[in-house]
């Protein structure tokens, strides 16, 4: 057991750091309006500006960490990740603000497709489902730990303060990453695979596809969750922060077990299952309002169905191409930033022309295709064994 946590903790930094990128922005993009003396919109493009920095990246990323190996994409993202968090932290204007996401994008894409793919350099079959728990896991602590310290240097100096927070992540990162185990990456036959290696590959695209399809739907969810919470139940911003971390410790909890979880059911029914449920739970959330406390009571299922199914399908993913661990979890990397781009603007499209009630219904719809997707991707896990034929024997 000791054994597995040097190898475990740089992965698991380098999601957190990465989450700790991504969710700085969300508590201070008012404040940080303010202090630029531009719209909140316009701050909000940020967000965007980093995640297509880092679909872009992955393109290259995937190939190079089947190439060279973990370890270097965990330096060069640390690296990336600390640089534009001070960047952003000093920007004296919205173009500049810009230009330190872009550094930021070029830190999450290696961070978060060599956290992921580590999985597969530095762990057995055996051990990979538990390393992946926490792996996935890790990347909530930036909701349950980072945001109330983000608010708290938000109030008490500024929100250039609060970029301390990804800062400080990605120097853990770096300094697990300079410590990390050395590894010689696989060379299997079939040459280079990169993202496109990969979508000519049935199985793993469709496994891309949906990862795609459902980010976009639960980014949709989160991204407006706090308004939802305002709009309903009159709660106060500063307790929208709380109840959010609510949810996240049901994921968290949710990551950790599923290894266990995997030993007693099969990996992609419980897949399809979580994608499922949490399609299902989204409709009484955002249309059943009687109490706050039935809203956290469907909330917090409805995570433990996210945590399983996020942490289920990124193995499945590691998977489907032996020896590309790096390219697949670059195509993971692609499809949860992109679906962080369209889920934004899906649920901004559906909530200028409806209400809350039908984005339920509307996400439901891309959890159950997203589902279905993977219920046609191949699982090694749960392949037959071809038959044999008995041969006699000689007398």
């Amino acid at each position: 057991m000791r054994s597995r946590w040097p190898r475990l903790l740089p992965l698991v930094l380098a999601t957190m750091a990465t989450q700790a990128s991504i969710v700085t922005l969300a508590p201070i993009v008012a404040e940080i309006a303010d202090d630029l003396g531009v719209s909140i919109s316009a701050i909000g493009i940020a967000r965007s500006v980093m995640a297509g920095t880092a679909v872009a990246a992955s393109l290259a990323i995937g190939p190079m960490i089947d190439r060279i190996g973990v370890r270097p994409l965990i330096l060069a993202g640390g690296g990336f990740a600390f640089a534009g968090a001070a960047a952003t932290a000093a920007a004296p204007s919205l173009l500049f603000f810009y230009a330190a996401h872009v550094v930021t994008g070029l830190g999450v894409a290696c961070l978060l497709s060599a956290g992921f793919a580590g999985v597969s350099s530095y762990f057995e079959e055996g051990d990979a489902a538990w390393a992946m728990g926490y792996v996935v896991g890790a990347q909530s602590l930036a909701w349950i730990v980072g945001n109330p310290i983000i608010g708290l240097l938000a109030d008490g100096v500024s929100w250039r303060a609060s970029y301390a927070v990804p800062a400080v992540a990605a120097l853990l990162a770096l300094a697990a990453g300079l410590a990390a185990p050395r590894t010689r990456p696989d060379r299997p036959a079939g040459g280079r695979a990169g993202l496109f290696g990969v979508l000519r590959e049935r199985s793993a695209r469709r496994w891309t596809i949906a990862e795609l399809v459902a980010y976009a739907a639960w980014t949709a969810e989160l991204t407006y969750a706090g308004a939802f919470y305002v709009r309903t139940y009159g709660v106060e911003e500063s307790a929208v922060g709380f109840l959010l971390a609510v949810g996240s410790l049901c994921f968290l909890a949710a990551t950790l077990t599923t290894a266990s979880l995997t030993e007693r059911v099969r990996r992609k029914p419980m897949i399809v299952v979580s994608g499922l449920g949490m399609g299902v739970l989204l409709i009484p959330l955002l249309n059943v309002t009687p109490t706050i406390w039935f809203t956290i009571a469907v909330f917090c299922p409805m995570a433990v169905f996210a945590g399983l199914r996020s942490t289920g399908a990124s193995s499945l993913g590691l998977a489907q191409m032996p020896g590309h661990a790096g390219s697949m979890m670059g195509a993971r990397t692609a499809s949860a930033q992109l679906g962080y781009m369209i889920g934004a603007a899906l649920g901004a499209a559906v909530l200028a022309i409806t209400d809350f009630g039908t984005l339920g219904f509307v996400l439901f719809a891309g959890m159950a295709f997203s589902a279905l997707l993977i219920a046609g991707v191949r699982d090694p896990h749960e392949t037959p064994s071809p038959h044999v034929v008995p041969q006699p024997v000689p007398d």
